[in-house]
């Protein structure tokens, strides 16, 4: 009883065995039919092309001068001869003081010089007087030589036996004491001519005050600010107007630290503004800061522009090309070979029949071509150009080949 249900048992096992083996097959065939088919792609091959190299860096446009007009003396404020936005020429006047004041202080100097002259008997207005010159100093030299000319006879006579002894003494102390007075003259005059050079330059400084009440333009122009007002009173070197010369303009732009090395004085630079779209501007570096910032890392290039465009302001802010390298040869890519997603730029290379995902930091772009790292992708090279989206790291696909981008009839060149 025992042996017929073992013998039953051993019958259900092999049965069971025999139909799991039965489906094996049929499992097999399910999968390699759910299996997804290769997808299908296009590509461009990857290439080189020679171009110069170039970065984009920020700048602004300033005026070739700049300068706040102010009056050297205080006074209330009695004409403005220009306003704001109008243009200047240099010497033209821009603005008046009350001068009554100064014209009073220049004619109490001039009548103080006058007098001047006269205590030293000299004419007005000899500016090469000396002591000699002077009546005082005349009389007393005639003086002294009379004197003199007595002493030296009376010396002489003494001699002779003919005057006495002691009218040869009191000519001698005639001669000492007119001596002492002509010598006494002269110090006298001397510091009376000091006293006029003085007097002089009161007068000098009393007229250039006087001149001071009206501010004149330094250069060629135009008014870009206006601060005071007719009536107002104002102190020295108060800003009255600020005027700018705006031809030719300066272009101030930060050259980063990585290529400080290929700008030097000399170099050009074409910029273009949103406020004047489609159209490239040139200049030329003049000056170069000879250090860099300690904080930014950037070099300050101060080139001046190369030609005039009244459309081009004070203030503006350009973007500026800055040629780094010439006839450099490069690898590129399609431009649409690109897929960026999360912040990452990435392209795939086929290879072998797989896509492989390559990271692309961002290069120059031009004529629909993209510039990446030789090491990463090889000219020659197959990278898709469709499908981006679904593509994945390793993805099998079906590559054919796809119509690459053309190059302008121009060529390649750098571009901003």
């Amino acid at each position: 009883m025992i042996r017929s249900s073992a013998s039953g048992a051993l019958t259900s096992v092999l049965l069971i065995f025999s139909a799991g083996c039965g489906k094996q097959p049929a499992k097999t065939s399910a999968l390699a039919a759910s299996k997804p088919e290769p997808l299908a792609v296009k590509t461009v091959a990857a290439a080189t092309r020679r171009i110069d190299k170039a970065i984009s860096i920020t700048g602004s446009l300033s005026p070739d001068e700049s300068v706040n007009v102010s009056f050297e003396v205080a006074g209330r404020v009695s004409a403005m001869k220009t306003d704001f936005g109008q243009t200047v020429h240099k010497g033209e006047i821009l603005a008046e003081l009350d001068k009554q004041e100064y014209q009073f202080a220049f004619e109490r100097s001039k009548a103080a010089l006058a007098q001047a002259y006269a205590r030293l008997g000299v004419a007005a207005g000899q500016e090469n007087a000396s002591s000699d010159s002077t009546a005082s100093m005349r009389q007393a030299q005639a003086q002294s030589d009379d004197a003199r000319s007595k002493f030296e006879s009376a010396a002489k006579l003494v001699k002779s036996g003919d005057i006495s002894q002691e009218r040869f003494t009191e000519l001698e102390k005639t001669y000492r004491a007119r001596q002492a007075a002509f010598e006494m003259t002269r110090d006298d005059m001397r510091g009376q001519l000091a006293s006029l050079d003085s007097i002089r330059a009161d007068m000098k400084l009393a007229q250039k005050r006087l001149n001071d009440t009206v501010v004149r333009a330094p250069f060629d122009g135009a008014i870009t600010q206006k601060t005071v007002s007719v009536g107002q009173y104002i102190k020295e070197n108060t800003t009255v107007l600020t005027l700018v010369k705006s031809n030719p303009l300066r272009l101030l732009a930060d050259i980063p630290e990585s290529a400080a090395g290929g700008i030097r004085i000399g170099t050009s630079l074409t910029f273009t503004t949103d406020a004047i779209p489609d159209k490239q501007f040139h200049a030329v570096v003049r000056q170069l800061n000879p250090a860099l910032d300690s904080k930014s890392r950037v070099l300050t290039a101060e080139a001046r522009l190369t030609e005039a465009d009244a459309r081009l302001r004070p203030g503006m802010f350009v973007q500026v090309l800055l040629v780094t390298a010439r006839n450099t040869e490069i690898t590129v890519i399609p431009t649409q070979a690109l897929y960026t997603v999360a912040g990452l730029t990435k392209a795939f290379v086929i290879r072998n029949g797989r896509a492989v995902e390559c990271r692309v930091p961002p290069g120059q772009t031009y004529d629909g071509w993209t510039e990446v790292s030789a090491d990463q992708i090889h000219a020659g090279e197959m990278v898709a150009v469709t499908g981006l989206s679904v593509l994945i790291n390793g993805t099998e696909v079906n590559a054919s080949a796809a119509t690459e981008p053309r190059a302008s009839a121009s060529g390649p060149r750098a571009g901003i």
